[in-house]
């Protein structure tokens, strides 16, 4: 169960711009304070924008399928002005390799913007992203790991041991909340020694060493 954003890649503020476009479009309130989205699901930041803006009269729903028309326009930023993260693309493929291994997304995107931000860079085969959890399941994100698993086991037919692989402490409690395997990696804004202290059961500093990765997220 894959994490995106500053784990795989760096969009390169696509996504935030798309969001504050959106908002402003579709509510006419200027934008004014911008929440921190690090390891947050859409669901729980956009309750947070519209407090925070006093937006009473908008939904979720409708704000969603406007920002992902503004994702849609700006999409080929995402490779241009972002980057995909060392060792990425060579642990995927390792991965991929194994028979015992089924890699998806579990992030706090949207599924379309998700979608996008890994076609980007060339990533979309590697996962199996119907059975992903994402940020319109819920604003918990530990509730996004429990539907994914879910419906991994439904199409599937078997059960599954789950990793959980992030770059923020939300990704290693979301973990933990399932009993899953938390495989961190410091290439967000969190040190390793946070994320030990958050409690991973194993903290890389990247994806780099892919021998190490592989060994650590199939232990």
């Amino acid at each position: 169960m894959w994490d995106v954003d500053h784990t795989l890649l760096r969009g390169g503020g696509v996504a935030a711009q798309a969001w504050k476009a959106a908002f402003t479009e579709l509510t006419g309130v200027a934008w004014r304070v911008t929440p921190n989205f690090s390891g947050r699901t859409d669901l729980d930041i956009c309750a947070e924008v519209f407090a925070t803006h006093g937006v009473t009269d908008c939904t979720p729903e409708r704000f969603f399928a406007r920002y992902v028309e503004q994702v849609h326009g700006s999409r080929h930023l995402f490779a241009e002005q972002g980057t995909l993260l060392p060792g990425v693309r060579a642990v995927l493929d390792a991965l991929d390799a194994r028979t015992d291994v089924v890699q998806t997304l579990v992030t706090g995107n949207v599924p379309q913007v998700a979608a996008a931000k890994v076609a980007a860079f060339g990533l979309t085969g590697a996962f199996d992203a119907e059975i992903g959890g994402y940020g319109t399941d819920d604003s918990v994100r530990a509730t996004l790991v429990r539907r994914c698993r879910q419906r991994a086991e439904a199409k599937y037919g078997e059960r599954f041991r789950p990793v959980v692989i992030g770059d923020t402490a939300h990704d290693v409690s979301a973990a933990l909340a399932n009993d899953a395997l938390a495989v961190a990696v410091a290439t967000g804004s969190a040190s390793m020694a946070e994320l030990v202290l958050a409690g991973a059961h194993a903290v890389l500093p990247d994806l780099s060493d892919v021998d190490a990765a592989v060994a650590v997220i199939t232990a």
